[in-house]
């Protein structure tokens, strides 16, 4: 989802929790599949594989094709790191019940650190207009784009905070 669109939004501080929890449920669906069916332990890295290869083409196409958004302003997570920490917790344990505990943690606690050579240059502060942020929020007001973003800008910095729940500093 959005979550996962924009480098903007992946500065924000809930990006790290909502990602990899949905990005987590086909992974492992397909893993258990294969390991039930065929005791191949490779079944969550095969699939985060497929599905970085069709979130690329999508990127791509749909916001470099039509949109003409730069494809650093829009580039999917890295998921390769996590599945294949889920696969080898699976082939060590061969439990479904053990995988679903230490590789799921496993799974979320590997996934910010190995997004940051890619996020890390994006969370440099710059000075603009004489407001401090970052390279990333720069991106997001100079490629202006409908949805979200510019309103939570709007209720970060307005009287609207409590719409917003939790404003990342």
């Amino acid at each position: 989802g959005d979550w996962d669109f924009w480098t903007d939004w992946k500065d924000r501080r809930l990006w790290v929790a909502v990602v990899p929890i949905v990005a987590v449920t086909f992974p492992a669906a397909v893993q258990a599949f294969a390991w039930g069916r065929y005791r191949l332990p490779w079944g969550a890295t095969v699939c985060v594989l497929g599905l970085l290869f069709g979130e690329w083409v999508n990127r791509y196409f749909n916001f470099w094709g039509w949109t003409y958004f730069p494809v650093n302003f829009v580039f999917p997570s890295q998921l390769i790191p996590s599945a294949i920490i889920l696969d080898v917790v699976l082939l060590l344990s061969n439990s479904y019940t053990f995988t679903a505990i230490a590789g799921a943690m496993g799974w979320g606690l590997i996934f910010y650190p190995s997004n940051w050579p890619v996020i890390a240059p994006l969370h440099v502060p710059v000075e603009y207009n004489g407001m401090m942020m970052t390279l990333a929020d720069l991106q997001g007001y100079h490629y202006v784009r409908t949805g979200t973003p510019e309103y939570i800008r709007m209720v970060e910095k307005g009287s609207l905070r409590t719409f917003g729940k939790d404003v990342a500093p």
